[in-house]
């Protein structure tokens, strides 16, 4: 079992939700987070005082999948994040990590069987 951490553009979320959900992947977890990174930032102007704003809005999504799964999902949400053809500096970062154990509160089941539907 692996746990996906993807940090997306908002307004790609949809386009990642379908594509995953075109590879049996439904459950996730979305936070609103805000971050820097590479992107840098902008500058704006409030009541004539310039200021640098370096957070800047980002999706976080959680994906508990079993193994079979991984690949397919990593896939789907680089070619949903992404911004054009190419890519550009913002879109995002995925994070794939151990996930040790899993369990459905409801039923009792653990691993593998506590992240299917």
């Amino acid at each position: 079992m692996k746990m996906i951490v993807a940090i997306v553009r908002p307004d790609r979320l949809e386009a990642v939700q379908a594509a995953l959900a075109e590879r049996d992947v439904y459950l996730m977890t979305v936070s609103d987070v805000r971050g820097c990174g590479v992107q840098g930032g902008y500058t704006e102007v409030y009541r004539g005082t310039e200021f640098q704003v370096r957070l800047l809005p980002k999706l976080k999504l959680e994906i508990a999948v079993n193994d079979a799964f991984v690949e397919a999902a990593v896939e789907a949400i680089v070619h949903a994040a992404r911004s054009g053809d190419t890519g550009h500096i913002g879109d995002g970062k995925i994070f794939v990590l151990p996930l040790d154990d899993c369990v459905r509160i409801r039923t009792g089941e653990r691993g593998g069987q506590a992240i299917g539907p």
